[in-house]
């Protein structure tokens, strides 16, 4: 048909032709260049807009300053992932976690779990499925901070808390691994997470690591176990469910797992294993116990007459075994230092939490005691204003019951009160600086203690609350002297 056309005809389609190609071909190849550079630069705004989000260290996560309803203390009180089946090994004792005093505990995060286009799901270095040796080893005395996702993802930040560690007394950071909103603070390699959206990119994980154990600095990895609005919501089945229909809901609307379905555990257990493979010295299981606010007559558990304690040991017995050469500590309430038995209703029996772990660490903040609480034979009016008393009876109190036990495993390694707890009515509180933060570690150590850590979700640590390394080593050089003159 086209050589039937008459020979301008054909010179004109053939310069209309040429006309076209030299417009598209150069199109073409700026649209391809243009749309590489627009997804780098929408990686680099995702990077940047995380670090703008923590500046000044105004953390979107962890608003919940208490994780201890101080409200709920006693006396006033499917994912089939590698792990394989956690079975049933029987009751072996409790342990509980993170106490809730969720005011405003939103995580509000719009940067979704797009993650910036870098593999993170190996360790620099290592090849998949190969097991990450820790260039750092334990301290003696874990002196630690905690440090949310966002603030180790800001820059300006990391290096203050590096230069911290250098300078004073602290040679440890707890970083969370995955937060109570249910989203690991990384980007994740697991299927399982990968599925539901469970990851945002809140940090490098490898560029962070890496950093702090290249200053010597020991990391654990605080990993929020059953408060999981994400898994919770994606499986309902996996849920705690409302008697009234539908899944239950806390004060703060979060839904949970429920801590009896087995099938949620190896999911837990995936992420910790990632981490551990990632770099994270210890893994710290946080929120590990049932939920202790809303309306708890409304809960159904799928129990089969199982004690709650007995589920919640029951998983760390199978974290002992997916996890045998790992460190592990659980986070409790403070007030199961006082407390018998699992009087709190939530999983947690100090004489039976520390069967398979090596530390538990009792949340002994003082704001979270009840006015009139008593402690080791103690009363506390107002308990925030009593830090070194508070501290101090609650430690005696839990190394009087431990040590009467044989064969107890876990040491004790508290959480102490770094933030002022503004919530508590005018004249029941005090704020918190360095002088009550210093009180506290003493506390620790009249206690015949020696590791702790601090706690504050905003992740504002007084400078002057910690002693200079150049004290503790003119202290430690002293003692050496003094020892050979005797």
């Amino acid at each position: 048909m086209y050589y039937g056309m008459g020979k301008n005809k054909r010179k004109k389609i053939l310069i209309v032709t040429f006309m076209i190609l030299i417009i598209a071909i150069p199109l073409a190849i700026y649209l391809y260049y243009n749309g590489r550079n627009h997804r780098d630069n929408r990686d680099n705004l995702e990077n940047n807009s995380d670090k703008i989000a923590l500046e000044d260290s105004n953390t979107k996560d962890s608003g919940d300053a208490n994780r201890e309803d101080p409200g709920n203390n006693a006396q006033n009180s499917g994912i089939n992932g590698d792990s394989g089946n956690p079975g049933n090994t029987g009751p072996a004792g409790s342990n509980g976690n993170r106490q809730d005093n969720s005011s405003g505990n939103t995580n509000a995060d719009n940067t979704g779990n797009t993650g910036t286009g870098n593999n993170e799901n190996n360790s620099a270095g290592q090849a998949p499925g190969t097991v990450y040796v820790s260039p750092v080893k334990k301290p003696d005395a874990v002196k630690a901070l905690y440090l949310t996702g966002w603030t180790a993802g800001t820059a300006s930040r990391l290096d203050f808390f590096v230069n911290l560690a250098n300078k004073t007394e602290i040679n440890s950071y707890v970083l969370d691994i995955k937060d109570d909103d249910g989203y690991v603070g990384y980007e994740s390699g697991i299927p399982a997470v990968r599925e539901i959206n469970a990851w945002k990119h809140k940090y490098n994980a490898d560029k962070v690591i890496k950093t702090l154990h290249d200053n010597n600095i020991y990391l654990i990895g605080r990993l929020v176990c059953f408060k999981d609005p994400v898994l919770s919501l994606k499986r309902a089945d996996l849920a705690v469910k409302n008697k009234n229909g539908g899944l239950w809901r806390d004060n703060n609307v979060m839904t949970w797992l429920d801590p009896y379905n087995r099938d949620s555990w190896p999911y837990i257990i995936e992420i910790a294993k990632e981490a551990v493979q990632k770099g994270f010295d210890e893994i710290q299981f946080d929120y590990i116990r049932f939920p202790n606010d809303g309306d708890k007559s409304a809960m159904i558990f799928n129990s089969g007459g199982e004690e709650k304690y007995e589920a919640i040991n029951e998983f760390l017995a199978y974290a002992r075994r997916e996890l045998p050469d790992v460190p592990i500590s659980a986070d409790v309430f403070g007030i199961i230092c006082e407390s018998p038995e699992d009087t709190e209703d939530i999983g947690q029996y100090l004489e039976l939490i520390g069967k398979d772990i090596e530390y538990i660490c009792p949340m002994v903040y003082p704001s979270h005691y009840a006015k009139g609480q008593v402690v080791n034979n103690v009363k506390f009016p107002k308990p925030d204003l009593e830090p070194y008393a508070v501290v101090y009876n609650s430690l005696v109190k839990a190394k009087n019951r431990l040590t009467q036990l044989e064969n107890y495993k876990a040491g004790i390694r508290p959480y102490l009160q770094g933030f002022t707890a503004t919530w508590l009515k005018q004249g029941n509180y005090q704020a918190y600086g360095p002088k009550q933060i210093r009180e506290q570690i003493q506390a620790v150590y009249d206690a015949g203690l020696t590791e702790w850590i601090i706690w504050d979700p905003s992740c504002k640590y007084p400078e002057e609350a910690f002693e200079l390394e150049e004290v503790l080593e003119a202290e430690e050089s002293l003692e050496v002297e003094e020892g050979s003159i005797l």
